[in-house]
């Protein structure tokens, strides 16, 4: 499990485990807050398709899916 602050997510940068479409490689490009300004979304674009899209920022904790950096 990684552990991330939400707040430090923006441009952070992370690789598939098990990639799609051959996108392996994510940057984190916009953080979606509430009206409270705590992070609910983030929006992950790929750096091969620049393809969007967005997910719940407790998603990148799963070790399973998701590693911090590019490897």
């Amino acid at each position: 499990m990684n552990r991330i602050n939400p707040n430090k997510l923006n441009l952070s940068k992370w690789t598939a485990v098990t990639p799609q479409n051959r996108e392996k490689h994510f940057l984190v490009t916009k953080l979606l807050k509430d009206e409270e300004g705590v992070v609910q979304q983030c929006v992950l674009e790929a750096v091969l398709t620049h393809r969007q899209e967005i997910i719940g920022w407790q998603q990148l904790t799963d070790s399973d899916h998701w590693q911090q950096g590019w490897c």
